[in-house]
């Protein structure tokens, strides 16, 4: 773990002779991110023969702001690769403007960065209200993000060895990696814009980031690629007042440790919850084959408005994704999210992720076994906004930002219905996904955002 910020600094270099053909003035977007990479990275990694920029591609997202991504190879695998994307406003196509306002976004379990943080412009059913990135963009800032690793792995795949040593400090590495170069390139674009980024990370993206800034505290100043910090609803460790969710962690740490040794990798689940969505879609009144008793409709609204009866071992016995309306034990409509919305958000999640960083997370939980990602926490001093949801880790998640040594540290919990009744509150993926999240919700991360 103590080689994390170095190791961050050599993932990858621009291969020249790659076959891909220098930019012109149509392709402006790319033409920062060869000395970018070379900043970032300051030679190559030892015992790579490859490694770089694999693939770019640029979309329209919404009226003047487009979406660039760039794959990067950064290990010797096959699937030693990360996408990061850049939702920006242009100044005319393929000529992105560089603000010297920026935010960094790191997704979570189940969803990427498209299904995280753009799913209503993959989905196409939410017209007339933009998804998060695309509402930052809006607002004048240069959003910046990246895929781990696993979001993007086939789902033809079928031998999952290569995710053996996969965890929170491999998902914190290649955080760094796209941090520097998207701190670099912002930089070369504009004199303005190459200082450091807000990092905004969503559920295991925001243990990704304690785990990252954890360890950004032993690098040079220069070197630090944080400015300030928005943990979005999760729990690094847990307090005092969280005694019954630290036994659940242990016990659910036992139990996927050791399917992890016996050599499980993977997690699947993805799979499921595409076609859940996708059963939802094209025949919600048939029978549900993979929620039997409930239609297609009821196991998608299961899916969102009750997720914790579906995990095996809820940490938090409310925990959803999106709060619902039930009769009795069935769901019969979404509180805060358009149902057909979910529904397609649901068909975007990535097939499979590793288990890795899902044991770590539990250890940390947990309290045991110890791991490096906590043990410097006290010498991160940038400031903090935590946002959460009642119905999602909520307060939960509070004690985690009291370790840090920021004194500058606010929190925002979203909260509609009265104490208690959390099985029924604003969801975990509500803070992205509800009707009213552009009105209520974001708002408040971007006047945050203004001020620090």
């Amino acid at each position: 773990m103590r080689t994390l910020i170095k190791s961050a600094a050599w993932v990858f270099i621009w291969v020249l002779g790659s076959g891909m053909a220098a930019p012109g003035q149509e392709d402006a977007w790319l033409q920062p991110l060869p000395q970018a990479v070379h900043e970032a990275c300051g030679g190559p990694v030892p015992g790579l023969s490859t490694c770089g920029l694999l693939d770019s591609e640029r979309r329209p997202v919404a009226e003047g702001i487009a979406e660039y991504t760039y794959t990067l190879q950064v290990g010797a695998g096959a699937y030693d690769k990360v996408v990061m994307h850049r939702v920006v406003q242009e100044e005319s196509p393929g000529v992105p403007r560089t603000p010297e306002r920026a935010l960094f976004l790191l997704h979570g379990d189940i969803w990427g960065f498209r299904g995280a943080f753009l799913s209503g412009v993959a989905g196409g059913s939410r017209p007339g209200k933009p998804s998060f990135a695309v509402y930052l963009a809006q607002q004048g800032l240069d959003v910046w993000g990246l895929d781990m690793r696993w979001v993007n792995v086939p789902a033809q795949t079928t031998d999952f060895t290569f995710m053996r040593n996969w965890n929170l400090e491999m998902h914190a590495r290649d955080l760094g990696t796209g941090l520097a170069v998207a701190r670099y390139a912002r930089g070369l674009s504009s004199a303005r814009a190459g200082g450091p980024l807000p990092l905004l990370g969503w559920s295991r993206g925001a243990m990704v980031g304690y785990a990252y800034l954890n360890e950004e505290t032993q690098a040079p100043p220069d070197r630090r690629h944080v400015s300030a910090f928005i943990p979005v609803d999760m729990a690094f460790s847990f307090g005092p007042d969280a005694a019954a969710q630290r036994q659940d962690a242990c016990q659910g740490y036992k139990m996927l440790a050791s399917l992890q040794v016996s050599g499980m990798y993977v997690d699947g689940s993805g799979q499921t919850l595409q076609d859940l969505g996708a059963f939802a879609n094209v025949a919600p009144a048939l029978p549900s084959s993979l929620l039997p008793g409930f239609t297609n409709r009821q196991a998608a609204l299961l899916a969102g408005a009750a997720t914790w009866r579906l995990q095996g071992l809820p940490i938090f016995k409310w925990y959803h994704f999106t709060g619902g309306v039930f009769s009795g034990a069935t769901p019969t409509s979404l509180s805060w999210t358009q149902e057909r919305f979910f529904f397609d958000t649901l068909e975007q999640a990535a097939p499979y992720q590793s288990i890795g960083e899902q044991v770590e997370s539990l250890a940390l939980w947990c309290g045991a076994p110890k791991l490096p990602y906590n043990d410097r926490l006290k010498q991160v001093k940038v400031p903090v906004l935590y946002v959460g949801a009642e119905g999602g880790t909520g307060r939960y998640g509070l004690h985690s930002v009291s370790l840090l040594g920021s004194k500058d540290v606010s929190s925002f919990l979203v909260q509609r219905l009265r104490d208690g009744s959390n099985a029924q509150d604003y969801g975990h993926a509500d803070l992205f996904l509800a009707t009213d999240a552009d009105r209520d919700v974001w708002p408040r991360i971007t006047d945050w955002l203004a001020r620090h």
